[in-house]
């Protein structure tokens, strides 16, 4: 039975990014052990094992890399974002399972050979979350005539990451976006029941994917787990079909995760606690997973909106409350903005469009600094890592 901290990881010090036009120095992750530091180096085929308890630990808070609207070096920009998370101080990431050119390729051709999808995989982030949907499927999302392919897919993806990665302390979460954008074309229609059920069977299968994958794979300090997304619960809770009540009760996923952005404004410390707890009562229960199984996958300011301190104060509030419910994770969108709007920066970011870090970066910074020492002094005290109870009431006096 896997608990929320069996397989985390806390990378060395982060390091600044370097602004446009600076000679860009190398990042730890692409170095050689040195002396004072945690740095590994990344070999062609897999990431080094991270056998250190500290490394392996799940420090929640995170964030994540789609589709940046910029970038500042010669590096593909998902490459030049995993590493600025990195270099932030996180050891999770979630990113998208796509080729980096064009061609039509399965997902595990796409994690084995692209190199801009591998590059970010073997970097040293313990937890990974994935959007995955395989582009044989595309153009017939959740046709039942697919499922087959969906099904071998996954499968062999999973098995492929299985192997691969085998000692690595690598948990890999394979998953969706937000399905309920997908029923409702973003709120221009109401889901039929056809539709409906079509999705169930296509989460169904997915997870049966993966199961079965995990069943048929001997692995050791590796992991793969499925997770659905979703974002219009507080529709749900009102009696409208969502995937919240419709789909989520009538699959057997291993976690859910939820883009919370109807929980956020104007009274995130009332609505976002109800909300998960909607979720976690439409979960059916998993004798392979424990803990808490409902993570906020997706939350955001925009800079368009919110002024860069209230940017972080509000972020701060829904950080806050992640960790007093228990959240296994708790992405911010995101590292680099991703949202253009009549030409202009919504500013959904970490760091902007001129290089600039955000208040909210340093208190994620700060975040990381403060938890890994405790951490470490846990276990030095105690000799053992904390359980999430433990963390999670610590750590929320960091946010204060």
């Amino acid at each position: 039975m896997l608990t929320r901290y069996a397989m985390t990881f806390y990378p060395a010090p982060p390091l600044a990014i370097d602004p446009p036009g600076a000679r860009r120095k190398p990042l730890w992750h692409l170095a050689v052990a040195v002396a004072g530091g945690v740095a590994l180096a990344i070999s062609a085929a897999a990431a080094e094992p991270l056998p250190s308890p500290i490394e392996r630990f799940n420090f929640v808070l995170g964030t994540q890399t789609f589709g940046a609207s910029y970038h500042f070096t010669g590096e593909a920009p998902v490459v030049e974002t995993a590493r600025a998370i990195t270099a932030l101080g996180s050891n999770t990431i979630k990113f998208k399972l796509e080729p980096s050119s064009g061609g039509e390729q399965t997902l595990t051709e796409i994690a084995r050979s692209d190199p801009v999808i591998k590059a970010v995989i073997d970097m040293p982030f313990v937890n990974e979350l994935i959007w995955v949907y395989p582009l044989a499927t595309k153009a017939r999302l959740f046709d039942p005539a697919t499922l087959g392919t969906e099904y071998r897919e996954l499968y062999d993806v999973t098995r492929y990451l299985l192997q691969t990665y085998a000692g690595t302390g690598k948990v890999f979460f394979l998953g969706n976006w937000e399905m309920d954008n997908h029923l409702t074309a973003s709120r221009k229609r109401e889901p039929s029941p056809e539709l409906l059920e079509n999705v169930t069977a296509w989460v169904n299968t997915r997870q049966q994917a993966v199961d079965d994958a995990k069943r048929d794979t001997p692995h050791s300090d590796v992991e793969v787990f499925y997770y659905l997304e979703v974002n219009l619960v507080w529709d749900a809770m009102a009696g409208k079909p969502r995937a919240a009540n419709a789909v989520l009760p009538a699959t057997h996923v291993d976690y859910v995760s939820y883009s919370a952005y109807d929980s956020l404004i104007p009274d995130p410390e009332q609505k976002l606690p109800q909300a998960l707890d909607y979720l976690d009562a439409r979960l059916q229960t998993k004798d392979a997973v424990s803990g808490k199984r409902v993570f906020i996958g997706e939350y955001g300011f925009p800079a368009d909106r919110y002024p860069p301190q209230d940017q972080d104060k509000l972020s701060r509030h829904v950080m806050t409350i992640g960790l007093t419910w228990g959240c296994p994770f708790v992405l911010y969108w995101e590292m680099y903005n991703n949202e253009v709007r009549d030409g202009r920066q919504r500013g959904f970011w970490l760091i902007d469009d001129q290089a600039r870090k955000q208040p909210v970066y340093f208190t994620l910074q700060q975040y990381y600094r403060s938890a890994h020492g405790w951490v470490t002094d846990f276990l030095n005290e105690r000799r053992r890592v904390p359980n999430p109870m433990e963390f999670d009431s610590a750590a929320v006096r960091w946010l204060q």
